[in-house]
């Protein structure tokens, strides 16, 4: 047995434009089967699924709305949160230097889930 771990999985109405997501932001697929794919970047790993999965796994439907949010932690938010707005990403919240110390900016993934940008607030922020 390998070593024990967790990650979430995303459900995704439109599975291909949710992965390629996750990728501009550095995951990239370490394994796909149909429309699931693990996502790694780093340490941590995020799996996503189509919407169907949890309607013919569980009989239960993916809700409406908000499902999840993420804190991504990258060497340049300021940078990155640019490139994505302006490449068509929804902004939720600019990049602001928060009370505990980060740069936090917020972005909507392609299914409307916020997606924090996070890196240590330097003295020239």
């Amino acid at each position: 047995m390998g070593p024990l771990r967790s990650f979430p999985i995303v459900y995704a109405r439109s599975w291909a434009a949710v992965v390629a997501f996750y990728e501009r932001l550095g995951f990239e697929r370490t394994f796909e089967t149909g429309e699931y794919a693990t996502l790694t970047r780093g340490d941590s790993q995020l799996g996503v699924v189509s919407s169907d999965w949890p309607a013919q796994h569980y009989g239960l439907p993916m809700g409406d709305g908000v499902r999840f949010e993420l804190f991504v932690y990258v060497e340049d938010v300021r940078g990155l949160y640019g490139q994505l707005v302006g490449g068509g990403v929804r902004s939720i919240r600019p990049p602001e230097a928060m009370p505990w110390g980060e740069t936090v900016a917020f972005v909507a993934d392609p299914e409307g889930n916020p997606v924090a940008l996070a890196m240590p607030t330097s003295s020239t922020e």
